[in-house]
This record gives structure tokens, C-alpha cells and sequence, in this order.
């Protein structure tokens, strides 16, 4: 999928980890003013809709990856979340209460991990993602949650939707609606958040807009950013202070004094400068950087960001997120679910 069916809102995001803008099930279109609690509990445990069990839920729609020790976990559409211990050899399906589309998962360490998606919806799981609990939703709101991070096990944001900006201090069983810490009077919604070494939290979102915090998430201040277009995605790079922010047509800034200044990053592609949706991006152990996106975009830096190479997968299958393996390989998620690659995203030899 290299362009969207349809609009959601004020923007047109392409890119598959966003699909969660561009469902019509949550009736975002011609929703303007949202009303939200200014602290919200956990949610019932009543009445609990499991997501299907499939054979093919690993081969279903993926809209992230990350790493919870050294398993493997995605999550996805209908609620789906898969989990693999042999490097994406094969794929386990997890109990999951709920069968709305999951847009992010992250996880502190080995055990501890919150996913997050439609009906501004938060999971956790304390035994790697083999199961999990239903924290926290909030109907009225109308909005998906659209990425999550945390710092430890107990002090966490999640970012979505119309300016949407959670936060808990006690491990998710309360979530406190931060969103007004923000200078977001247009409510533009907030595609993703990441810490940037020895530096704080950034959130990039629609229409370019940026927020930093140097206290984790206390205080936020707008920035000036490079680009009026909409950005799905930011990673702080292995140097204190340096970051990435990249988003539609193939557009990727890198600011080394956390975003106070901006330089575009070229990506040349074999037949031109790449202009597919960047959706995902990973910091490998070595220091090296992998973005995914449209049209089977893979394109990786070893100098911090500074340059990449690039390829383009000869099925253009549409990439939401990325994370490698302890063997070197890449594990990509997106169209057709999760899939096992070569360091650089072509698909291994059988």
C-alpha cells in the first residue's frame, strides 16, 4: 500500500503504522472537540472480548516489533500480538483482551511491556507478552493511541490522536490525561515519542509539530521544526543530544542539540531521491540505525545518522516498524505481518 484509501482528520498519514488514523470504525472523521477524564483507572475486566486465535496471526497486518529480552513481540490487527523465542524462526500467538487494532508496544526489560491502539486502549504484560491485561480505554475520547514509552517499570507516556498525551506513575493502573502540558491548541495528533540520550523526551506528530521535555515528560516546550508536513517517527541516535524525525515522501531531519537545529538527511534511492513514507526506525547495539516504510523502504546509517544507504524490497510490501536480531538479521513488520530479512531487508537465502 504506497498511498492511503482515505483521510482521517486534518492529515493523510501513508504510512502503515498509522493505519490506525485511517479507520473509519472509530469515527475520528468530523470530530472536533474531545472530551477526556483528568485521571482515568484501570479498565473493567468484565465482559472481556479475546482476540481471535489464528495459525496466520503472525502473517496478519503488523504495525510494530520490539524486543522484550530476547523474544521477539508484535502487535497488530484485530488485537493480534505474537511473540517468537528462536530470532523469528516461528511465531507464538499471546491471550490478548481485546480485538481492536494495536499501533505500538514497548517493553522495559524482559518481563514488563504495555501495547497500545484503538478506543485509546493501554495492555500490559509482566511475563514477556505471552499474556496480557486490558489497563486502560477511554471511549470517549474517540482516538487511537498511537505510540508508547517507557522509563522503568512504573513511569511511562502514551502519545495519540488529537494531542492526545497520557502518563502513569504506578506502572499503568492509573493514567493521568497530560495532553495540557502541551501547546497543541490545534489538537494535531501525535504520532510518536522517544528519549534522546543524556538530552529528555521528543514528540513528533502532524504538520511538523514538535514538543521536547528536559525533565522526562514534567514540562514540555514547543519546537520550531524543519518541515510542515506531517512526521511518524523520531529515534535519539547512540550520541548525547542527536536525533532523527522522519515522516512523509522520504522526508528525515537530524538535529544534534535535541532539535533546536535541523539538518535534512538525502536519501538516494537507485532511481532518484526516495520518496516513500518513512513509519519505523531502530538503534542497533553497534550503533547503527535502520528506518523502514512504503515501497519496502529499508535504509540504514552506520554514521549516526548522517548518511544511509538505501533499498527498496522488490515486492514493495509496505514496512510499519523494524527491529534485528541477536543473529544480525532484521525482523520487519508491516504488510503480510512479520518476516525474518538480511541486515539490509532482502530476503535470506533458503
Amino acid at each position: 500500500m504506497n498511498e492511503p484509501v482515505m483521510a482521517v482528520g486534518r492529515c493523510r498519514p501513508p504510512m502503515l503504522r498509522r493505519i490506525a488514523l485511517l479507520a473509519s470504525a472509530l469515527s475520528l472523521l468530523g470530530s472536533a472537540v474531545l472530551s477526556a477524564p483528568v485521571m482515568a483507572v484501570a479498565a473493567s475486566t468484565s465482559d472481556v472480548i479475546y482476540s481471535v486465535e489464528s495459525a496466520k496471526a503472525s502473517k496478519t497486518l503488523m504495525l510494530d516489533v520490539v524486543h522484550a529480552g530476547q523474544r521477539l513481540v508484535a502487535v497488530g490487527d484485530r488485537g493480534h500480538i505474537v511473540y517468537s523465542d528462536d530470532q523469528g524462526s516461528s511465531w507464538t500467538q499471546a491471550k490478548v483482551p481485546t480485538r481492536q487494532l494495536l499501533t505500538a508496544v514497548f517493553f522495559v526489560d524482559d518481563k514488563h511491556g504495555w501495547a497500545v491502539g484503538h478506543d485509546a486502549q493501554v495492555l500490559a504484560s509482566d511475563d514477556g507478552g505471552s499474556t496480557w491485561t486490558k489497563q486502560f480505554e477511554d471511549l470517549t475520547r474517540e482516538a487511537p493511541l498511537l505510540d508508547v514509552w517507557f522509563k522503568d517499570a512504573n513511569n511511562g507516556f502514551t502519545v495519540g490522536a488529537y494531542g492526545a498525551l497520557y502518563e502513569t506513575t504506578d506502572g499503568g493502573k492509573h493514567w493521568e490525561d497530560a495532553s495540557d502540558r502541551l501547546e497543541n491548541e490545534d489538537q494535531f495528533h501525535l504520532n510518536a515519542i522517544a528519549a534522546v540520550k543524556d538530552a529528555g523526551l521528543f514528540i513528533v506528530g502532524e504538520a511538523g509539530s514538535m514538543f521536547r521535555s528536559a525533565d522526562w515528560g514534567q514540562t514540555w516546550e514547543k519546537v520550531e521544526g524543519p518541515y510542515e508536513g506531517s512526521l511518524f517517527g523520531v529515534i535519539g541516535t547512540a550520541q548525547p543530544s542527536t536525533l532523527l524525525a522522519y515522516g512523509l515522501r522520504g522526508n528525515l531531519y537530524r538535529s544534534t542539540d535535541f532539535g533546536g537545529t535541523w539538518e535534512q538527511v538525502e536519501l538516494k534511492a537507485a532511481r532518484g531521491t526516495l520518496e516513500f513514507g518513512l513509519s519505523g526506525a531502530t538503534l542497533l547495539p553497534d550503533g547503527s540505525i535502520v528506518i523502514v516504510g512504503n515501497g519496502g523502504s529499508v535504509v540504514r546509517s552506520t554514521d549516526d545518522g548522517e548518511t544511509f544507504s538505501v533499498f527498496n524490497r522488490p515486492d514493495r510490501i509496505s514496512v510499519a516498524a523494524v527491529t534485528a536480531t541477536g543473529n544480525g538479521n532484521l525482523i520487519l513488520a508491516g504488510q503480510g505481518g512479520v518476516r525474518a530479512t538480511t541486515s539490509t531487508g532482502a530476503e535470506l537465502s533458503k
